[in-house]
């Protein structure tokens, strides 16, 4: 790790000069992008960042501005990520296709979704994936409802992917807990929790059945959510014929 000199003057005036590259903004964020994905958004510091440049804090906040605004431009760039579907396809397979992906990209970033979740990224960097979705949504019928439609489905996506990503910080209690639901599995007077029993007793047995537990739940959570839009989708069908002159 680069160490920061007390003496100004025994550094070069130049960084080209001692073989170090120029700090610029894109290098910056490439590096809190790097170390998001290492240690998650909201673990590490700007004096962390400005040394993986090897640079100052003030040079940071010069090229790029505070943390919050370093955060900013990282989640425009981990929205730029993803990958869009063929804009031909059906609204419901073009989401199949696009909500998996949302998982993937944002598990690289730990943070990224509860940020995304409670702020959402940029206008600039929300334009391309928004423009796609909420097209998808009105090519399909749903109108007026298609930005609330798109914003359930990402909101879903978000904090399903947040939450995975605050307990798997916290495994040691999961795992506490886990044990102590699965003691309800042979409880008949209780049968909920003794379903709840038999689950999570499952996966406590099974680490591969438990290693894709959140990828089960976050699929199972955004295809209920289409679903009940499918469902709309027919309602709103309905209302529209019936309007019809």
């Amino acid at each position: 790790m680069p160490t920061f000199p007390e003496d100004a003057g025994s550094r070069p005036r130049s960084r080209a000069a001692s073989g170090r590259p120029a700090v610029t903004r894109d290098r910056i964020v490439d590096a809190a992008l790097e170390l998001s994905a290492e240690s998650g958004l909201e673990n590490w510091t700007l004096r962390q960042l400005a040394a993986a440049v090897d640079a100052y804090p003030a040079v940071v906040y010069h090229h790029v501005g505070d943390r919050d605004t370093v955060v900013v431009a990282v989640l425009d760039r981990v929205v730029g990520e993803l990958t869009l579907p063929d804009e031909t396809l059906p609204w419901r397979e073009w989401f199949d296709e696009f909500l998996p992906t949302v998982r993937r990209v944002l598990r690289r970033y730990p943070g990224s979704a509860r940020r995304l979740a409670l702020f959402g990224p940029s206008v600039a960097a929300a334009v391309p994936t928004m423009n796609a979705g909420i097209g998808r949504l009105l090519a399909a019928g749903f109108g007026t409802e298609s930005p609330f439609a798109y914003n359930l489905l990402l909101a879903t996506a978000c904090q399903f992917v947040a939450m995975e990503d605050d307990r798997e910080s916290a495994m040691a209690l999961q795992l506490d807990r886990c044990e102590g639901y699965a003691s309800y599995r042979t409880r008949e007077d209780l049968p909920g929790m003794a379903a709840l029993g038999e689950s999570v007793s499952a996966l406590v047995a099974d680490p591969d059945l438990a290693a894709g537990y959140y990828e089960r739940l976050y699929d199972y959570a955004v295809q209920r959510c289409l679903d009940g839009l499918e469902i709309r989708l027919t309602q709103l069908n309905a209302l529209g014929s019936l309007t019809e002159p």
